[in-house]
């Protein structure tokens, strides 16, 4: 690791401003994962409301899932940029109105009995906006969350965006799973599925008015002082594709584990659990709440372990351990309402390590000039390609197949891809994410000694 003596950290806030920061970027992660997971859980519901009987809704249901995502690198390129030019703050604003909004009103969407074929034209149509808002949304919330932090403590407070990320998760099966065991079908198909739709109102609204009373990040306020910014984000994309080719590659590779272990263990389980283990609905909404709560509580520890041996062996251990346990915990998941909940766990434990730490390790992977752009655009198109895909290539390849441990051998092929992506992870551990190169390379070193005597 280069030597860092003498650098001059990322600039300190108080503990007061720190708390409102990581506050207003999780909660946004919390409404973004709030609205992806209720979909997720409620897909029959949805499905049976908003498509005709006999059409196969669930999976056109998961299509509408899949092209949240695919959108999603549109709404990288166009807030990436802007968020580098402008500021943190004010996209992410903006993309949680947008994000709210649309789900709020998937869940005021008529009914096919209604109205016919515009109601999933109608559900589509908003998916894409969801998908365009969420292009922004992580990628910001990541940077903003990763610039306010302590350089020492980076791991440790960045975990909680993915709080936020398992608290909107848990709370959409939580609603989920009261709602389907106090309604009937008949109710949760007319009305029930709605409910929590609905609920991203407030949320929206919580997570707009903590945005707007937070200042820019301290990175991004020094170089707007400096001028750097408009100047050199006019060439982002060029820049992205020559000078940052090597972090972006990387970024690529680990997000494709990243995000095919996270939808195809937290997204696609209910369902994979109803329709192809036979499980009923209580039960596939149980097993996935149950070790979520587990997973929450680890979060923050694994982040501050982070900060010690860094985000590189967090990776590789993560990657190389799920690679190794996936395929016995589907088949363990396969036996009965007990195993299932051990064999989540477990995949979710050995998970966790890379969810920990993305919030840590991604916006590391930039300057503070195309960072923003950089995080919003690399993992905006790895996730619409590998990760909003999911469900739908899960259902599908085990239809094709009639083999039910299809997603096992799926998730382990992308964790192998996260393993020689983590191999070429710079670390950047304690390392300052001040200046225009990148953290943890030499040049960064010396640019940071700089500032220090400037």
């Amino acid at each position: 690791m280069p030597d860092t003596s003498a650098v001059t950290p990322t600039r300190d806030v108080s503990p007061a401003i720190l708390h409102r920061a990581i506050g207003a970027s999780a909660i946004g992660n919390a409404v973004e994962w709030f609205d992806y997971g209720v979909y997720a859980y409620l897909t029959v519901h949805i499905a049976a409301s908003l498509f005709p009987e006999g059409a196969n809704g669930v999976f056109y249901t998961l299509v509408g899932f899949a092209i949240s995502f695919l959108i999603r690198p549109i709404g990288g390129l166009f807030w990436g940029p802007l968020g580098d030019r402008i500021g943190r703050k004010r996209v992410l604003a903006m993309t949680i109105v947008l994000m709210a909004g649309s789900t709020l009103a998937v869940g005021l969407i008529p009914s096919y009995a209604t109205v016919g074929i515009w109601a999933p034209v109608i559900l589509y149509a908003l998916r894409i906006v969801q998908g365009f808002s969420a292009g922004g949304e992580y990628g910001g919330a990541a940077t903003f969350m990763a610039e306010y932090a302590p350089d020492r403590k980076r791991g440790f407070y960045g975990s909680f965006l993915e709080v936020g990320t398992l608290t909107g998760f848990t709370l959409g099966n939580l609603i989920a799973l009261l709602l389907v065991n106090v309604l009937d079908d008949a109710s949760m198909q007319s009305w029930g599925w709605r409910v929590p739709f609905v609920v991203a109102a407030p949320l929206g609204l919580i997570g707009l008015y903590l945005r707007t009373r937070m200042q820019d990040t301290p990175v991004f306020t020094e170089l707007e002082e400096r001028q750097h910014t408009e100047e050199r984000v006019r060439g982002v994309f060029r820049d992205l594709l020559t000078r940052y080719l090597r972090p972006v590659l990387t970024l690529f590779g680990l997000v494709i584990a990243l995000n095919v272990v996270n939808y195809t263990l937290l997204s696609y389980m209910p369902t994979y659990l109803q329709t192809a283990i036979g499980m009923t609905e209580s039960h596939a909404l149980l097993v996935p709440l149950l070790g979520q709560i587990v997973m929450l509580c680890t979060l923050p520890l694994f982040g501050r372990l982070s900060d010690r041996v860094g985000r590189r062996p967090m990776w590789l251990f993560s990657c190389t351990a799920l690679v190794v346990a996936v395929v016995p915990m589907y088949l363990l998941i396969g036996t009965n309402l007990a195993g299932a909940i051990v064999g989540f766990t477990v995949l979710g434990l050995l998970y966790a390590p890379q969810l920990a730490t993305i919030s840590a390790t991604f916006p590391a992977m930039f300057p503070t000039i195309v960072r923003f752009a950089g995080v919003a655009i690399g993992y905006n198109v790895a996730t619409s390609l590998f990760g909003g895909t999911a469900s739908a290539i899960n259902d599908a390849l085990i239809d094709a197949t009639g083999s039910h441990i299809v997603p096992a051998y799926y998730m382990l092929g992308a964790c192998l891809i996260g393993i020689v992506a983590a191999y070429f992870l710079i670390e950047t551990k304690g390392m300052s994410l001040r200046g225009t190169e990148v953290p943890g390379t030499p040049e960064a070193i010396a640019e940071q000694r700089a500032l220090a005597r400037a």
